[in-house]
């Protein structure tokens, strides 16, 4: 067995000190490159995850304090260089980097990420032509975003007021470094809130800002400031970076612009050129309206010459006036002296009261002469009949007798229509009693159906008038079921 005596004995505490101590005086601040992965944020505002190569792996954490200024959000899978102090985990006898500072490593890594986004967005079709909205023609207030202390905004300035003079509103911003992003998807909603009452709500927004590198543009390819412009109420232009650069704003934007100039340009028409063109237009319509008014009188003068000689009928009108009124003058004295005529033909035609009288006293004579004459017949054909009825009485055979003959002979009368009638009431009722089969409820029950009545008896057609517990009554074709209702699963027997 090895003898050491002279080796200096550690407990673990004291040998893990030593070694943190070690790693922290020996590296202190360290930048490393690696890949982001085994992210996780916990509730407490740290962030822990671990960065990998090829050949290795350092666990990374980044303190809540630290978090907000670390410049970008950790994501996994993302490469990147972390700038921070090398210690170690004595519990666990592990060594750890404390981020600082991130950065993406390299403008492959910048473009990954961009693409990735790119990608993301465009399945949810934030970037279709069909969310594109037109620009007003002459808008009233004109908002910009973009830096105060820039040319950008002094260009735009500039353009407008060469332009067409026009209200600008400004909502100075960052355009690059930490917390761009979060400061311009703001600046953006809070136009689109901006009260009309009391500052004016723009009518166009401009986000602007000069060239730089991929780095430098990287907060208009921020995914917060991109959702800002897809729900932003107002028609939005971008001018970021210069004509060859491209953001993620520029594909979700309503129009991009190459420079800020030309977005000035595209947001305010040209005053006089606008002049122009209302006196080129203000001419035609003048030209127009003298050619329309020439061809109207053209075609009056047409339809005059076509016009009849009014004053010729006028006064044959007037002749025709004349002569109907000396007609009517005349005509009117005719009519009465026709109608006297008429009148006196009719009197003479007219009986006297006198000779009506007469003529119905006469009538009546008549009439009490034929009575009187017929009046003795008539007493004996009664005396014959009640001769003959007595007879009947004293002999009841000669009655009887009589009335055989009578029978039969009704009997006779009788006997050839019954059987017809037999037969034609016989044919009705077969008629009638298969249309009644027809439309019993009888003969739907046998078809396989079933007939629900409540204890009144009264028929249920509707499941919800039913109430839980109620006795119901199921009647078949050859017999009744009685029921009970159950509360959710309709019936069941008792």
């Amino acid at each position: 067995m090895l003898d050491l005596p002279n080796t200096p004995e550690f407990s673990v505490s004291e040998l893990a000190g030593a070694v943190k101590k070690t790693l922290e005086g020996a590296f202190g601040r360290v930048r490393v490159r690696g890949e982001i992965t085994e992210l996780k944020a916990y509730g407490s505002g740290h962030q822990y995850f671990a960065l990998k190569d090829e050949g290795a792996k350092i666990r990374a954490i980044i303190w809540k304090a630290t978090a907000p200024r670390v410049g970008l959000k950790p994501e996994n899978g993302v490469e990147v260089i972390a700038t921070g102090r090398i210690t170690s985990y004595p519990e666990r006898s592990e060594y750890q980097l404390i981020v600082e500072r991130l950065e993406y490593a390299g403008a492959g890594a910048l473009l990954a990420r961009i693409e990735a986004l790119k990608i993301r967005l465009a399945a949810e079709g934030l970037f279709d032509s069909t969310r594109k909205r037109p620009l007003p023609m002459l808008p009233r207030v004109i908002g910009v975003v973009t830096s105060a202390q820039g040319a950008v905004l002094q260009d735009i300035k500039t353009t407008i007021a060469r332009r067409f003079p026009t209200r600008i509103l400004l909502w100075p911003v960052p355009v690059q470094g930490e917390g761009a992003a979060e400061k311009i998807a703001a600046a953006i909603a809070g136009f689109c809130r901006l009260p009309t009452a009391e500052i004016p709500r723009p009518d166009v927004l401009i986000v602007a800002r000069g060239g730089g590198s991929l780095e430098d543009l990287m907060a208009f390819n921020d995914e917060a400031v991109i959702r800002a412009v897809a729900g932003c109420a107002i028609p939005l232009i971008s001018a970021v970076g210069h004509e060859t650069d491209t953001t993620l704003i520029d594909l979700v934007s309503d129009r991009r612009a190459p420079t800020p100039t030309a977005a000035a340009e595209m947001a305010i028409p040209a005053r006089l050129e606008l002049l122009a063109d209302l006196a080129q237009k203000t001419a035609r319509l003048s030209g127009a309206m003298s050619r329309i008014a020439a061809g109207a009188r053209l075609l009056l003068d047409r339809a005059g010459a076509k016009l009849p000689d009014l004053p010729a009928i006028l006064g044959a009108a007037r002749q025709r006036l004349d002569d109907r009124g000396e007609r009517l003058a005349l005509a009117l004295p005719n009519f009465v002296s026709g109608r006297h005529r008429q009148l006196d033909s009719a009197a003479n035609r007219l009986r006297h009261p006198r000779e009506i009288l007469l003529a119905r006293r006469h009538d009546l004579a008549v009439l009490e002469h034929r009575v009187a004459a017929a009046w003795p017949g008539f007493l004996r054909a009664a005396q014959k009949r009640l001769d003959g009825a007595a007879f009947l009485l004293l002999h009841p055979g000669a009655q009887l007798a009589t009335r055989r003959n009578g029978l039969a002979l009704l009997a006779q009368r009788l006997a050839a229509p019954v059987p017809a009638l037999r037969r034609e009431s016989r044919l009705r009722l077969e008629s009638l009693s298969a249309r009644l089969d027809a439309v019993s409820y009888e003969s739907v029950l046998a078809r396989g159906f079933a007939l629900v009545t409540n204890a009144k008896g009264t028929a249920v057609s509707s499941a919800a008038k039913v109430s839980p517990g109620a006795d119901l009554k199921i009647r078949f074709a050859d017999g009744e079921v009685k029921v009970k209702a159950a509360p959710m699963q309709g019936v069941l027997p008792f």
